[in-house]
C-alpha cells in the first residue's frame, strides 16, 4: 500500500478516470486500487481545490472500510442504567453491551417516529410538548438537529470510531472520508433507528415516555431511580445522560444536595442570509456550479474582552424552534443531507459573564440556568405570544442592519423558520450587554466576509442552548460524581461535551469506567 496526497480541481475531484490517471503518473503503474480516504476543501483562493489522500493498492486486496463490532447477548447480565438515550446514552448502551452489561435506558421523550408528529406540533400550531420536542426523544437533539459530526477537540478520544459506528447502522461511508462530515436530518432518524435496534437485539431495555424523576440513594452511592409513575429501577451503576436542556435534573440533584456548579456558556441569535452571498463569497465567484457543496463559515472576535463567535452554521439549512417548554422561544438549526435550502443560518453567540448573572447570584449553581430561562420568557413575549396561556412559537426578528444601528425593521425578508416571525427591537429586548457585543461582533464580521453585514440578512431571537449552563462534576479518573458512587455524569447535559460525536465520545468513555470499576 501506498499513501499519496494531491489537490485537484472540484471537477476533477469527481472524475475516476483522472484521479486514475493522475495516481498512475505518480507511482509509474497502470495496475492498482485505489481508495480516498480524506477529502477537504481549501477555499482560501480562487479556484477552489479539493485536497485528497488516496490510498494505493498494489498487488493488494482492498479491505474493508468497515469492521463489524462483535455484540453479546446481554440479557441476563449485570444491569447497568442510562437516563437519556441521546448521542451520548446511545453510544453509552452499545458500548456497554459490546463490554457484556445490560442496559436499562430510560428516556422522557418519544422514540424517532412518534416524535415527528410533537414536532409538526411546534411548527404548525405552536405547541410545544415538554417531553418529545426537538431536544428530548429519542436520539436526543442531534436527531432533528442537522447531524453534523466533527469536534474541535480532538483529544476527547477516537472520532473515526464514532463514525465507524453510525456507518454499521447505515449512515453513508462519506462521513468517513470528508473533512467536515455531515449525515442530515432527514437520513439520521433511520440511523438512530438502527442503532435502537441493535440494542434491543442483544438484549438492552428501553423504556420511552420514561422521565426520571428522582435517585435513590444509599450511603452516598446510587442504588436506582424512579420515574413519573414511581416505578422503580434498580441498578448501582447509573449513567446521567439527559442533555444540556434537562432543566428538571439540574433541579432534582439541586434540591437533593447533590452538587453541581455553575459553568460558561453562551447565547445570542441565528442570523440568516442568502446561501447564494455566502458561496460567492467564500468560493470566490458568482456561482458554486454542481461539483462544489454550499458553502459554510466559521467566524470569531474579541469585542470588549468578551468572545464573540459563530456556532452550528447550517449551510442550505433551516432555524428551528427548539423550545422545551411552553412560554419559552429557542432557536437553533439543521440541514437536509443535501444541505439544498436556499438560505444559510447560523448561531452568533457571546460568552455569558459574571455580571450578567448578576441578578441570579440567590440561585447559586444555578444561576445561569435562571438567566436563560429569563431571555427565552423575554423573547417569548417580545414575539407578541399568548402569554397568559403560554401559547405560542412566533419567534423576534429584525433585518441585521437594522439591528447594529438600534433600528426597529419595518419589512422583514423571507425567512426559514417555519413557525413565523415579527419584527421586533431585538437591541432592546435582548440584555444589553449580549446585544452591544453583538454588534460589536456583526460590524467586525461584516469586515471578514464582504456583504455579511447588509439588510437582506434577518437575526431571530433567541440562541440559548449551546451548551448547559450548569456542570454536574466528575472525577477525572472515576468518572463518578465525587459525592455519589456509581453516578457517572455524561455528555453534554453534564458539561463533559458539545455536539453528537463528542457526546457520543463521553458515552462510551463512561461504560468503559464502570467495566473498569468492576472488574477492579
Amino acid at each position: 500500500m501506498k499513501t499519496i496526497d494531491i489537490i485537484v480541481l472540484p471537477e476533477e475531484a469527481s472524475n475516476p478516470d483522472f484521479l486514475r490517471s493522475i495516481i498512475s503518473k505518480e507511482i509509474g503503474k497502470k495496475d492498482f486500487e485505489y481508495v480516498i480516504r480524506k477529502r477537504s476543501i481549501d477555499a482560501r483562493r480562487s479556484p477552489v481545490k479539493f485536497n485528497l489522500r488516496i490510498d494505493i493498492y498494489i498487488n493488494e486486496t482492498i479491505p474493508p472500510t468497515i469492521n463489524s463490532t462483535i455484540y453479546q447477548n446481554v440479557e441476563k447480565n449485570t444491569p447497568v442504567i442510562i437516563i437519556g438515550f441521546g448521542p451520548a446514552g446511545m453510544f453509552a448502551a452499545l458500548k456497554l453491551i459490546e463490554l457484556g452489561y445490560k442496559p436499562i435506558v430510560l428516556e422522557r421523550g418519544k422514540n424517532v417516529r412518534s416524535r415527528r408528529r410533537d414536532l409538526a406540533a411546534i411548527t404548525k400550531e405552536q405547541i410545544v410538548n415538554p417531553n418529545s420536542n426537538y431536544c428530548f426523544g429519542e436520539g436526543g437533539a442531534g436527531t432533528y438537529s442537522d447531524g453534523k459530526l466533527y469536534t474541535r477537540s480532538k483529544k476527547r478520544g477516537d472520532v473515526n470510531a464514532i463514525l465507524q459506528v453510525l456507518v454499521e447502522h447505515g449512515a453513508d461511508e462519506n462521513i468517513l472520508v470528508d473533512a467536515h462530515p455531515h449525515i442530515g436530518t432527514n437520513k439520521l432518524p433511520k440511523v438512530v433507528t438502527d442503532m435502537r435496534e441493535t440494542v434491543l437485539k442483544y438484549g438492552g431495555v428501553i423504556h420511552f415516555e420514561t422521565q426520571v424523576t428522582d435517585l435513590i440513594i444509599e450511603n452516598n452511592a446510587i442504588k436506582g431511580v424512579v420515574d413519573q409513575n414511581n416505578k422503580t429501577y434498580l441498578a448501582e451503576q447509573v449513567i446521567l445522560a439527559t442533555g444540556h436542556s434537562a432543566r428538571d435534573i439540574f433541579y432534582l440533584l439541586d434540591k437533593k444536595g447533590i452538587t453541581i456548579e455553575s459553568k460558561p456558556f453562551a447565547l445570542g441569535v441565528r442570523v440568516e442570509h442568502s446561501q447564494d452571498l455566502i458561496d460567492a463569497v467564500q468560493y470566490h465567484c458568482d456561482s458554486r456550479g454542481e461539483y462544489l457543496p454550499p458553502a459554510s463559515y466559521k467566524l470569531v472576535q474579541q469585542i470588549k474582552k468578551r468572545g464573540v463567535f459563530s456556532f452550528c452554521m447550517c449551510p442550505g439549512g433551516i432555524i428551528a424552534p427548539c423550545a422545551t417548554a411552553p412560554g419559552e422561544i429557542v432557536t437553533n438549526g439543521w440541514s437536509p443531507s443535501k444541505r439544498n435550502n436556499p438560505f444559510a443560518n447560523s448561531g452568533i453567540v457571546v460568552t455569558v459573564e459574571d455580571e450578567d448573572l448578576f441578578p441570579y447570584q440567590k440561585y447559586g449553581a444555578l444561576a445561569g440556568l435562571k438567566f436563560q430561562e429569563a431571555v427565552e420568557r423575554a423573547t417569548f413575549i417580545g414575539g407578541g405570544n399568548d402569554s397568559e396561556n403560554n401559547i405560542g412559537q412566533i419567534a423576534p426578528a429584525q433585518r441585521l442592519l437594522d439591528f447594529v444601528n438600534n433600528r426597529t425593521s419595518k419589512t422583514l425578508p423571507d425567512c426559514s423558520y417555519k413557525p413565523g416571525i415579527i419584527s421586533a427591537p431585538l437591541h432592546t429586548i435582548l440584555p444589553k450587554t449580549i446585544v452591544e457585543h453583538l454588534q460589536g461582533g456583526f460590524k467586525a464580521f461584516g469586515n471578514k466576509i464582504k456583504g455579511y453585514l447588509n439588510n437582506e440578512a434577518i437575526i431571530v431571537a433567541v440562541e440559548s442552548r449551546t451548551s448547559s449552563p450548569v456542570k454536574i462534576p466528575r472525577d477525572r479518573e472515576s468518572l463518578e460524581h465525587p459525592q455519589i458512587k456509581g453516578l457517572y455524569p455524561c455528555g453534554e447535559g453534564a458539561g463533559y461535551a458539545g455536539g453528537i460525536v463528542s457526546a457520543a465520545i463521553d458515552g462510551q468513555k463512561c461504560a468503559q469506567a464502570i467495566h473498569h470499576k468492576i472488574l477492579a
